[in-house]
């Protein structure tokens, strides 16, 4: 979505590990590999292993969370469900939880783990996503540096030397992400790269390793670009391999034959990038059986002689087919994305119309797919009461909006596009949550 809404880029007060002190405040790091601090936490929580690199500490003792709670910020936070157990699996169109129906609704919320928030403002933003009803909250895994910038980074690139960052505004700070999501409930998408070049993505990649200026689809087909980035999945991955908070993987944001610039190969197509999933797909699945994996992209349909953009799959600069990729054996999901504002059409009737053509591939591959982003810009509340009814009907697994917004101690989040509590799209929001999960069955 980083080429519909301008990202805001500003300069937050840098992440810090807990710091020197004898008691661990609610919600603050306890424990985890490598780590140095306290490990006593404040009256009224225990510490609490979240995985083998971060433990944290959480209100009430180890049955469980109460209902609601105060941080040391006055920040109040509830927890709607229990923190997640167990992996959510897929059976036919639909995603399951220990054999039972799941459903996967929620939004997007890129800037989470992105701008060096404490614990407690990525509790706030949780929660208040968690607050609707949702079940899954969509984010980056990703940012590509050559340059610190002020936010949050994972890879920093000295050349052609790539490295990962471990530290406290690398993945540690995606480790509170995954333990603020969990306890609030939630599950993660995590995307593991971006076809844009905000933050980085696959463009940072194909000039470090080959040279400025290079074709953006060489990310797909290049031996050293694809070793690169293998090694960077690998790392990310094998880190939450048994944390049951993340849902599921996605290859990349949005991808496509072009990136943010207009450099091209000429040769790429729809096996192109179809070739390049199934391997990527196959490589996290070698490393990886617990979680899901989808490619994340706009789900593009291959309609030769269709006038509309987002029906030319096979356009040079697109390359992607929908039905195609639905059908690689290792990808268990499928996205699709929905911003008829930006691609010059109508919301209605073309965006119920994309709804249906897309459950139409559902049904023909039998695996579930999600609206994984969606947005416009004027009368959101009638068009999404209608996309709404359109999932709702044909059976669409789920969807995440573009995207959540929350109130935190610095100020709003990125306000594009947001969606912040108490507005009539947050209301509506939850009420279409509660709707999916009745439709379900859905126990959660």
């Amino acid at each position: 979505m980083a080429r519909f809404f301008s990202l805001l880029l500003w300069t937050l007060p840098a992440f810090t590990a807990v710091s020197a002190q004898s008691t661990v405040p609610v919600f603050g790091q306890c424990g985890g590999e490598n780590y140095n601090g306290p490990t006593t936490c404040a009256a009224g929580s225990v510490c609490v292993i979240q995985n083998p690199f971060y433990s944290q500490c959480v209100p009430g003792d180890s049955g469980g969370l109460p209902p609601s709670t105060t941080t040391a910020t006055t920040t109040t936070v509830s927890t709607p469900t229990a923190a997640p157990t167990g992996f959510v699996k897929t059976s036919g169109i639909h995603f399951t939880l220990n054999g039972k129906p799941f459903t996967v609704v929620g939004a997007n919320s890129y800037w989470v783990g992105l701008m060096n928030y404490g614990i407690a403002d990525m509790n706030t933003a949780f929660h208040d996503i968690a607050a609707t009803g949702a079940s899954v909250c969509r984010t980056w895994g990703f940012n590509e540096v050559t340059t610190p910038d002020g936010v949050a980074f994972y890879q920093s690139w000295s050349g052609s030397t790539p490295t990962i960052n471990l530290g406290a505004n690398g993945l540690e700070n995606f480790d509170n992400v995954v333990a603020a999501a969990k306890a609030n409930g939630l599950r993660l998408i995590v995307t593991l790269t971006n076809n844009w070049s905000d933050y980085g993505g696959m463009d940072v990649y194909v000039n470090q390793l080959l040279g400025q200026g290079q074709p953006h689809d060489f990310f797909y087909t290049n031996p050293t670009v694809i070793a690169a980035y293998k090694n960077y999945v690998k790392t990310f991955v094998t880190r939450y391999l048994n944390e049951p908070a993340i849902l599921a993987w996605e290859l990349a944001n949005e991808p496509r034959c072009l990136g943010s610039t207009s450099a091209s190969s000429g040769n790429c197509s729809i096996s192109t990038i179809s070739t390049w999933a199934a391997e990527m797909s196959a490589f996290i699945k070698s490393i990886d059986s617990n979680h899901l994996v989808a490619i994340g992209d706009e789900g593009f349909i291959n309609d030769p002689g269709n006038p509309i953009f987002v029906y030319q799959g096979s356009s040079p600069s697109l390359g992607i087919d929908f039905a195609t990729n639905l059908n690689i054996s290792t990808l268990d999901f499928g996205t699709f994305h929905l911003y008829p504002d930006s691609w010059g059409e109508p919301a209605n009737p073309f965006g119920t119309q994309w709804i249906e053509d897309h459950a139409t591939a559902m049904t023909a591959s039998n695996k579930p797919i999600i609206m994984e982003e969606f947005g416009i810009t004027l009368d959101e509340v009638d068009v999404y009461g209608s996309w709404y009814s359109a999932i709702e009907s044909t059976n669409v697994a789920g969807d995440l909006i573009w995207q959540a917004g929350s109130i935190l101690s610095n100020g709003e989040s990125d306000p594009n596009g947001a969606v912040f509590p108490g507005s009539a799209v947050y209301i509506l929001d939850t009420q279409h949550a509660a709707a999916l999960r009745a439709r379900d069955g859905d126990p959660q």
